[in-house]
Formats: structure tokens, sequence, C-alpha cells
């Protein structure tokens, strides 16, 4: 059964104190016992002294103790009452008994040689089932005529142990009492503390999907308030998350229909009427780039998922980036001079680093034609690789018409800038492009960023770590060494936004 925060809170407190009140309880009656078997100890010495010195007071010399007269009824009281006194040989018989004393006393054979030896002994025994303090105090104190006999004073501890026995309860009660007032105090108190989280609960709950409702502090306390505010972060957060998931499934779909339809126009075009074999051709070829369009926007989208569910990254491996970037550009090369844009490549050697080679030769791609894509003919593309502060930095300018206030918003899926800054007028693709170079950075365990190029158009940087190969590292090289001895690009570096 699940018990509620304020019960628990309840709990936790009354447990506590009757912990703290059971300690001092104890250590209360630990010390009234002490201080009890002290006064006991004290008054049977005294008792042991008085007696001991009006043993041999008599006229006669005969050994004898103070008595005094009591009635019956008092008689029968002094087991419960009186000090018993005897006097004890060193063979152990009975020399002399008070006359209230009774004859089975209880005597401990040690404690009388210990006695006999001139040594003063205290013990415990037991007369008809209670407990008794006895003192034996050795005679031979008084002179040499008394050596070997021992006194021995008894007193009952039925008192001492009614004491303790009253003061336990008293503590008990007490106790009780303080850990039901306890109880009940933590109780108004934690129900205090947890209405204003029960209120948070209920205005939470109140919040439906796509609401743009949000929790108000109930209570003017910095941990509530810090409460309150850390929820309605999160509500913002969630909800920027299903707008976000619902313009990626509107566009989507707006994506995908788009080649669906030009897919189903030209075929239902196509089967109106009987064409010769080049308009079927025709039909066909169309058909196939519709189909191409539809299976790339299709892998992108599941490149995107992948990235998204952390399982984009199928091998782990050293990407030696000099190579990457000749292999990669060399059909962006022949586009760029099909555009009359001038591509410029600087990549020193010795720069790794570790990861998927087609995925990072796809981001790459995916930069370079993004800078094609929008610098006009006659202008320029720089692609650079260079080492800085732990990572490798591959770099993409361009001199096209730059970024504007949406620089921020390259990265988000499906995002398209506006067609008039394209050469063309046109958008040039689904917006997935900039979106799978975020994603691939990001499993890599690196970052992206926007800026402005040194050439006035859009300046794009990937940053990947930096790995130190087994060749360099054997030669003592580590990755300052690396980073020294690879000289960045002369182009400036671009604000971030």
């Amino acid at each position: 059964m699940t018990r509620s925060l304020r019960f628990r809170l309840a709990v936790r407190f009354a447990t506590a104190m009757a912990v703290a009140l059971g300690a001092i309880s104890l250590v209360t009656l630990a010390v009234l016992r002490e201080s009890l078997d002290r006064e006991l100890n004290v008054s049977l010495l005294n008792v042991a002294e008085i007696q001991a010195s009006a043993v041999t007071d008599a006229p006669d010399g005969e050994m004898h103790f103070h008595e005094w007269e009591l009635t019956p009824e008092e008689a029968a009281s002094v087991r419960d009452l009186n000090r018993f006194s005897q006097i004890w040989d060193g063979e152990g018989r009975s020399l002399l008994r008070s006359r209230y004393a009774p004859a089975d006393l209880p005597v401990a054979p040690d404690a009388l040689r210990q006695a006999s030896r001139g040594e003063i002994v205290w013990r415990e025994g037991e007369y008809l089932g209670q407990p008794v303090r006895s003192l034996y105090y050795p005679l031979s104190r008084l002179g040499p005529s008394h050596r070997g006999h021992v006194l021995e004073v008894a007193a009952p501890m039925a008192r001492r142990n009614a004491l303790l026995l009253q003061a336990a309860v008293a503590l008990l009660g007490i106790g009780t009492l303080v850990v039901l007032g306890t109880f009940a105090g933590a109780w108004w108190l934690a129900g205090s503390a947890v209405r204003p989280v029960e209120e948070i609960i209920d205005q939470a709950e109140r919040v439906e999907p796509g609401s743009s409702a949000r929790i108000s502090a109930y209570a003017d306390t910095r941990e509530y308030r810090r409460l309150v505010s850390v929820l309605n972060r999160m509500l913002d957060r969630i909800e920027r998350a299903f707008d976000a998931q619902k313009r990626f499934t509107a566009d989507a779909s707006h994506e995908l229909r788009s080649p669906l339809t030009a897919l189903r126009g030209e075929l239902e075009l196509a089967l109106r009427r009987d064409r010769t074999a080049e308009e079927y051709r025709a039909v066909l070829a169309s058909c196939l780039e519709e189909v191409l369009r539809l299976a790339t926007l299709t892998e992108e989208l599941l490149l995107l998922a992948k990235a998204d569910a952390g399982h984009a990254l199928p091998e782990r491996v050293p990407v030696d980036l000099a190579r990457l970037v000749d292999e990669t550009l060399v059909r962006e090369r022949e586009r760029a001079r099909e555009r009359d844009v001038a591509m410029t490549v600087e990549v020193p050697d010795g720069l790794t680093t570790t990861g998927d080679p087609h995925l990072l030769a796809q981001a790459l791609r995916n930069l370079v034609d993004n800078a094609l894509k929008f610098t006009p003919p006659g202008g320029r593309v720089g692609v650079a690789v260079h080492a800085a502060g732990g990572e490798v930095v591959l770099q993409v300018d361009d001199s096209g018409p730059g970024l504007g206030a949406d620089a921020e918003r390259v990265f988000e899926r499906f995002y398209q800038v506006d067609p008039s800054r394209t050469p063309n007028g046109r958008p040039g693709g689904a917006g997935l492009g900039l979106s799978i170079v975020e994603a691939v950075a990001r499993v890599h365990g690196g970052r992206v960023s926007a800026g402005r190029s040194p050439w006035g158009g859009a300046c794009f940087r990937m940053m990947l770590p930096l790995v130190v190969t087994a060749a360099q590292a054997q030669s003592g090289a580590g990755v300052a060494a690396v980073e020294a001895g690879v000289q960045a690009p002369q182009i400036p570096t671009p604000d971030r936004r």
C-alpha cells in the first residue's frame, strides 16, 4: 500500500522523536539507578560503621547490636524498611544477629572471605523473591580481637526498584504523549508543506495537450517557485517539441506528397492515349526522377530518425579527413565548374577523427551542395579543415547572399530560406540537408555553427573531436603538437550567431 508523503513525514518525525526520547529515558533511568544505588551504598556503610562502633561498648564486653522495641505490627513490616545486621566469623558461622533479622538471610561466602581479609564488599542477593543488597564490613578495623569477624548489613531493594519502575512508567507515559503530539504536529506541518505540491499537481493535471496554460506559484517560497518554474519550462519544451513534431509531420507529408503527386500525374497523363516510344521513355525518365527524389527523401528521414534514436553510427573507425575531403568532392568540383563557381580546398595532412566515413562524407556533401545552391555564377566556395581547441574544424564558406535573421533556424528540419535569396528564385530541396549535418555532428560528439563568411556569404562549421593516430602517438606527438603542426587557413573566423 502506497502511503502519502504527509503520512511518511509525520511517521518519520514521530519515529525520530521516539528514538530520541527512548535514548533520553534510558540515560535518565541509568543515572537514577546509579544515584539510588550510591545512596543505598552510603546508607549501608553508615549503618555498618555505627553498628561496628557499638558492637563492643557493653560493660561486660559482649558483642551486641543497638536494638529498639517494636510492636508485632511494626515488626511484621520492618523487613521492608529496616537494615538487618549480623556478625560472621571467618568460617562462616553466625555469631550475632539483630533482633528482627531473618535467620535465613542470604550470605555470600566469597564476600565473607574477602571481608575477613580487611576489604569492604558489596553484594546483591535474593530473599523471599525480593532483591537484597548486603554490605560486608571487616570488624578487624576495631582491633585485633575481632580479626576474622565480618559484619553484614543488608537492606531490601524493593523501594529502590519501585522508584525505578515508577520513573520508567512516568517516562513512558510522557514519551508516548510527546510522540503523539509530535505526530500530530508533524502531520499538520507536513500538510501545510505538501498542500502547495497538491495544488501544483492539480494545476498540472488540468493542462491539456496543446493548451498554453501554465502553472502558477501557490506558495511564496523559493523552493516552490523554483519547482513551478522548472515545470513551466518543461511544459514549454514539451510544447515546442510537439509543435516541431507537428511541423515535421506536416512538412514530411507535403514533401512526400509532392513527388507522389507528380508521379501520379505523369502516369495518368501517359495512360490517357497511346504514345510513341520516345514519349513513354520521357515519361518513365520523369517518373524515375521522382522516384529517386522520393527515395532520397526517405533515406534522409530514416537517417534523422536513427540519429534521434542514437542508432545512426554503425561503425566508428579512424577517418583521415584529407582523404575524405578529396574523395567526397569529386562530383562537387564538377558541379562547381558547370555552375561557373570557383572552388578552393585547403586540407592539411595529419588530421584524423573517428566515426562513420559514409556519414561524414554525406555531411560534407550536404554542406558543399548547400553552398553551391546559394552561390551565383562567378562566385566562390571554399572548403577548409584545421585543428583548434582539441577539435577538427571543417569549414565551408560561400559568396552567396549569406544568412539573415534566420541563421539560428537553418538547421531545423524542413526549414527553407526565402526563395528570393536563391539564384533561381526557387527553393533548392526538402530542407533536410543541414539538419542531417547537425545530426551527423551530434552523433559523432561534435557540433555545428552558422555565421558570415569573409566573402559576404554564409559560413558553416562542423566541429569534431581531434584524434591522435598511433603513428603520431609513437612519435611523441599529442593533440597540442598536432594542432601546432597544422596551421589554420587564412580565412577570418566567421561570426557565431
